[in-house]
């Protein structure tokens, strides 16, 4: 049996990269699983290639409407939800801070951070009635030791980061478990923009170096944490930053 069994979750940003690993996992384990992901397409060949125990749901996380339409069909299909995954996530391109247009900025801050507003609105009067839940951030190293030139980015995964701390706080009376995972960059979609240069092995040697473990964060190391910290294992684990990071953060 797995570690998930009977479970339902929520991963947003699940068409591609850490969100698709998070959720083809779950579904391993047991759960049954929402794929959110702007990108239809995307989500739809998640939930093809996991199979019928997957729903894939176009949603922009920084819609209310969006965000709480996502949480009433996961529980018209399946009757429950016990975990919820902010994953979905976008960067600004690495360059100096006062490049970065308002524009940019705004819609990073309404998809990093307002997204996980939009969800605790939709899903906590749910867990808190259930008194059971849990909610899983995807921060980031960014948030910890942030790098020069993703400014604008860092600030918002320290957000992520110091949010999940104060929702923990909050939300442990009614056994609502919430932690933030913290990935080193990994070569997904966003790999280029963290980077701000042609992905060359030159410059990935010189992101590398950075990295005690030698290498980047693959989805499959973020969904073995997220398995963890969803697990009923982690039962008294709540408001930590888990790093996934090969040793960045130290």
């Amino acid at each position: 049996m797995g570690q998930l069994q009977g479970k339902v979750a929520i991963v947003t940003g699940a068409g591609s990269g850490f969100g698709e690993g998070i959720a083809k996992l779950y579904a391993r384990e047991g759960a049954q699983v929402v794929i959110a992901d702007i990108n239809k397409k995307a989500a739809d060949r998640v939930a093809s290639e996991i199979g019928s125990v997957a729903l894939s749901l176009q949603a922009d996380v920084s819609s209310r409407a969006d965000v709480d339409a996502v949480v009433k069909h996961t529980l018209d299909a399946f009757g429950r939800l016990d975990i919820v995954v902010n994953n979905a996530a976008i960067t600004h391109k690495n360059q100096p801070m006062l490049d970065v247009d308002e524009e940019t900025f705004d819609r990073m801050f309404a998809i990093n951070v307002k997204s996980i507003y939009h969800m605790a609105q939709a899903v906590i009067p749910y867990m808190r009635q259930k008194q059971r839940g849990v909610i899983l951030n995807i921060g980031s190293t960014a948030g910890i030791r942030p790098r020069p030139g993703l400014s604008w980015y860092n600030a918002s995964k320290g957000a992520v980061n110091v949010l999940s701390k104060s929702m923990a706080v909050e939300l442990g009376p009614d056994n609502i478990r919430v932690n933030a995972i913290c990935p080193v960059m990994g070569v997904t979609g966003m790999f280029e923009l963290f980077m701000g240069l042609p992905d060359t092995p030159e410059n990935r040697a010189k992101f590398q170096s950075t990295i005690p473990l030698g290498r980047f964060c693959q989805p499959s190391d973020v969904a073995a944490a997220a398995l963890f910290l969803a697990s009923d294992a982690a039962e008294f684990i709540t408001g930590v930053e888990f790093p996934v990071d090969g040793g960045r953060t130290i």
